[in-house]
This record gives C-alpha cells, sequence and structure tokens, in this order.
C-alpha cells in the first residue's frame, strides 16, 4: 500500500550519500523495478500475499538539506494482484473494500523524515497514505540498499531502498471479516529511483 507505497519512499535519504550532486533534483520511480506488497493472515491457515503493478512517483531532493526532501507515489488500485483472480474482482467490486470507482489511486506524500541512523543507512520516513478518500499518517522503517551511478541509464544517478510498515485496514474503510482475517497488513516496499531526465530519455530510446 512507501507507499508506498515507499522505503519506495526511503529515497529521501540517499542525497546523504551523494555529495557530488548539487542543486535539488527530482528523480523518478522506476515502476519495472519498484513494487509494493502486502500480506494478512486468512483465518490462522495461511498468509496470502498481493501485489500492485501500476506504481509511479517522484522525489525531490536538495543534497544540503536532505531531511527536506520529498516523496509523491501514486497507485492504481485496479491493478491489484492478488494471484487469485476472483478474489481480485471481490475486492475491486464489494463495497467493504477498495472502492475503486470513487477512488481509483492510492496515494502517499512524505511530510517528514525522522530518527536517521548515524550511517545514514535506515531512517524513518513520515507521511500522508490516502486509500479509498482516508488520510492517515503512517511511518515506513526504511533502508537504503544502494546508492550509485545505474549502469542501465548510462551512469545516471540513482539509488536503491528497502521498506516495512504495518497498515491496518480497517483505518481505510475495509474492516470485513476481521479478525478472523487479519486486520493487520505487513507491507513491504523496494524501489529504484532514477534522475528524472535520464528516466525519461531512457523512455524514449
Amino acid at each position: 500500500m512507501r507507499s508506498a507505497l515507499t522505503g519506495l519512499f526511503a529515497a529521501a535519504l540517499f542525497t546523504l550519500a551523494t555529495p557530488a550532486l548539487a542543486d535539488t533534483t527530482e528523480y523518478t520511480l522506476d515502476p519495472g523495478h519498484t513494487q509494493v506488497r502486502f500480506s494478512w493472515n486468512h483465518f490462522g491457515f495461511s498468509v496470502p500475499e498481493a501485489n500492485f503493478n501500476d506504481i509511479s512517483g517522484t522525489l525531490t531532493a536538495d543534497p544540503d538539506n536532505p531531511t527536506d526532501a520529498h516523496v509523491d507515489v501514486t497507485i492504481q488500485v485496479d491493478s491489484i494482484d492478488t494471484h487469485v483472480p476472483l478474489l481480485n474482482e471481490h475486492l475491486l467490486n464489494k463495497p467493504e473494500f477498495f472502492k475503486a470507482g470513487e477512488h481509483p489511486t492510492i496515494t502517499f506524500k512524505s511530510t517528514g523524515i525522522r530518527n536517521v541512523a548515524d550511517d545514514r543507512q535506515s531512517f524513518d520516513l513520515v507521511g500522508d497514505l490516502t486509500v479509498n478518500g482516508i488520510t492517515k499518517q503512517v511511518v515506513l522503517d526504511a533502508t537504503v540498499n544502494k546508492v550509485g551511478e545505474h549502469p542501465m541509464y548510462d551512469g545516471a544517478p540513482a539509488a536503491g531502498f528497502n521498506a516495512t510498515t504495518t497498515l491496518k485496514r480497517s483505518d481505510y474503510g475495509m474492516d470485513a471479516y476481521v479478525p478472523a482475517v487479519s486486520d493487520e497488513l505487513d507491507v513491504r516496499i523496494t524501489v529504484e529511483a532514477v534522475e528524472a531526465d535520464a528516466f525519461a530519455k531512457k523512455q524514449e530510446g
């Protein structure tokens, strides 16, 4: 669902490790290498997992003010993939779950960074997550994977991150079958972010 959901959102800190960059720079999340997955407990028998297939977003960062970085992510709700077609249909068409007709996107907008580790490789990314038109603050536990020149983008600046969080689906108007089917969703995010002009050039070419 950082957000993105997101760690998709961990991109906010990578500028701490790239002093060669100057000025505010915009980065694009690479949708081919960005994933948002979530899992839940199903009557105690299994822990299924689902993902979203259509994720887009940007990161705006200033290396002189890394904690002012801003992450903006959009997920298309109808791109959900539970790996069970009937369940996809149920989640998208039953009123007790996603209201995709009224609210076709999930969004995450960062509002701050806190608890930066001494090595600057982990931190909490705080932001507003909107699902079904309901906005709640969430905190993503983010870890930097790698920062450097991306070989697939002619050496353009890039960064990769992981992040995790736990959400309650009831917070977003989806409390059907709780507690037999868990209210809590464990969210795992992995992200690649590439300097925006380099990313656009690659798509054109």
